[in-house]
């Protein structure tokens, strides 16, 4: 039990580093405007999956997976200089669809509550 806490704080952890260095650290334009939405890790600490959104959704998805690919090694060595850990997970990114599903869910409930709602008014 306790070790799947760890994985939580960890992920947490590594979640608001990468964040940090998102914002203040990577050049890269691929990655702007990128957020980690959540960070899930193994509970052997050995492995990371870190969920992102982009702003414009799907359509920067395999830019922004690039810029990450090129960009791992910097943030693995940045994520062990902040952390303190035995061993640095493996990163591996993961577009998070979650926001564009709710968006298309957003779409659908208005688009049935215009219709419902000019059909009251006739």
């Amino acid at each position: 039990m306790t070790r799947v806490k760890r994985a939580g704080r960890v992920g947490s952890l590594i979640q608001k580093e990468l964040s940090d260095l998102l914002s203040t650290k990577i050049k890269d334009p691929r990655l702007d405007l990128v957020t980690i939405t959540r960070v899930s890790v193994t509970d052997d600490l050995r492995s990371a999956r870190i969920y992102f959104s982009v702003a414009e959704g799907q359509s920067r998805n395999q830019g922004v997976l690039a810029g990450f690919v090129s960009a791992t090694g910097y943030l693995k060595h940045e994520l062990g200089k902040r952390l303190e850990l035995k061993y640095v997970p493996e990163l591996k990114f993961v577009y998070d669809e979650s926001f564009d599903r709710a968006a298309a869910l957003n779409r659908i409930f208005k688009t049935i509550h215009d219709e419902t709602g000019s059909n009251i008014d006739k």
